[in-house]
């Protein structure tokens, strides 16, 4: 079922190829903060649509940092004694670490959860100036519905567990305790900084006599482990991504990554620049239930 619209604010891309089809081999690094996930895999998918295949006429090299700012650091400053084309810099704090390192080299920004003008990325969206670009996809609304279905699918539910990285921008948490208070659920906010400490989460889940668990995604955390530790606690499991759900938790409401990855690449490759501004995509969010 299609439900809702997702704002994706996109920051005029940078001219990184004269043409469709490159004789250059163009050099990229893209920095994560997290783990190896399906979304590398959709990014070169993508890339490949447009005729860039890797290896052949461009060459993409992860760098992940594994849930620590000092790697990540490291690995910007790396990029830019490279002379890669291009960074990608996956999340805010990849963001900042890529802008901090570097005022020439373009970077294309995937930020689901901050605001680039907000975050001090961007002076302004109709004059963003410096050297970054990117998708910025606002998605505080999305953990209310997120609540409010998972409130229909198990009905009498009280408590909801809020498992978040605490290193992301905050501002999913008001709307998600907004949201808690007008459904009438008792909301309890537990944090993981990387998938070592989901364990820790899900016992504190428990303890506070949760009935099911909202996650807010973060690219630190690992996905197979997430689902496998929700099925271990038995604790129903919610989340933005469809993705997630595809894996084996219970629902989900949110953009497809597969379709962000899509846009990610136009604002890769394109040759072109266009003005900024704001794209509204009808029909981006899923919702999704699983059928386990």
């Amino acid at each position: 079922m299609r439900l809702g619209t997702v704002v994706l604010v996109l920051v005029a891309p940078l001219s990184v190829a004269e043409s469709q089809h490159p004789t250059k081999v163009f050099r990229i690094v893209e920095l994560n903060p997290g783990v190896p996930q399906d979304q590398q895999k959709v990014f070169r998918e993508a890339l490949r649509a447009r005729g860039y295949v890797q290896g052949q006429n461009i060459l993409i090299e992860d760098r992940f940092a594994g849930g620590s700012e000092d790697r990540l650091r490291e690995y910007a400053a790396e990029a830019v004694r490279l002379k890669v084309d291009v960074i990608v810099a996956v999340s805010s704090s990849a963001i900042r670490a890529a802008t901090n390192a570097t005022k020439t080299i373009p970077v294309v920004g995937l930020d689901l959860e901050s605001d680039p003008v907000a975050s001090g990325f961007i002076a302004s969206f109709a004059r963003p100036g410096g050297n970054l670009t990117g998708i910025f996809v606002d998605l505080p609304e999305l953990t209310g519905k997120a609540l409010e279905l998972l409130k229909e699918a198990i009905p009498g539910i009280i408590r909801v567990a809020l498992l978040r990285d605490p290193a992301l921008n905050p501002a999913l948490l008001p709307a998600a305790e907004s949201s808690a208070r007008s459904l009438s659920l008792q909301l309890q906010t537990v944090e993981a900084r990387r998938s070592s400490e989901f364990e820790g989460a899900f016992r504190a889940a428990v303890r506070g006599r949760n009935g099911a668990l909202m996650v807010i995604p973060s690219p630190r955390f690992d996905r197979k482990l997430l689902v496998a530790l929700a099925a271990k606690h038995r604790m129903p499991t919610t989340t933005i991504f469809p993705e997630y759900t595809e894996a084996g938790l219970l629902m989900s409401y949110g953009p497809k990554l597969v379709n962000v990855g899509c846009r990610l690449r136009e604002q890769t490759v394109s040759s072109r620049a266009r003005s900024p501004g704001i794209c509204r995509c009808n029909g981006l969010c899923d919702s999704r239930r699983s059928s386990i």
